[in-house]
């Protein structure tokens, strides 16, 4: 029997490759009439900053205004996914319609998205992989090669195109 993909989730980080990988995941959800699941994903400050701005700050005032600005973050940043995918669909509003939600969390990149495939049931991950710089490179290279050995589910990795 073949697979049947109804839920796809696509990580996605703004990025040129990003719309390629977006690209590909709503064609997918077309064929399949899937819905697409956009994840951005705020990866963690280093624990060395926060207590250095803690130090600054003061460790009561970081954390309220973590608590009043985490919130603000995650809601500005799902506009411009949501900004983004409309420009990258604009000739094909039709496609649009496949988005079925748009989330944004803070952490570790990987784990978030197989926590967030879990909890979706998602039949389908995508991603696009990075190759331009080291530091590019090799934070998302480690994300892409964690989900494909992590991941219970099938992972597609777009790669970069020149």
């Amino acid at each position: 029997m073949l697979p049947e993909y109804k839920t796809i989730l696509l990580a996605i980080d703004l990025s040129e490759n990003s719309a390629f990988a977006l690209r590909h995941a709503v064609a997918i959800g077309r064929c399949h009439n899937a819905k697409v699941h956009l994840l951005h994903v705020l990866p963690d400050v280093e624990p060395a900053v926060l207590n250095y701005v803690a130090t600054v700050m003061g460790e009561g005032r970081l954390a309220d205004y973590e608590l009043q600005h985490k919130e603000d973050i995650r809601d500005k940043v799902r506009v411009s996914v949501h900004q983004f995918a409309k420009s990258e669909l604009l000739n094909n509003p039709e496609y649009l319609a496949l988005i079925d939600d748009i989330e944004v969390h803070h952490g570790n990149p990987a784990s978030v998205v197989l926590d967030v495939a879990e909890r979706l049931d998602a039949d389908l991950i995508v991603i696009g992989s990075h190759g331009k710089g080291r530091v590019s490179h090799a934070f998302l290279g480690s994300m892409a090669k964690r989900l494909l050995r992590k991941s219970v589910r099938p992972v597609l990795v777009i790669p970069l195109q020149d």
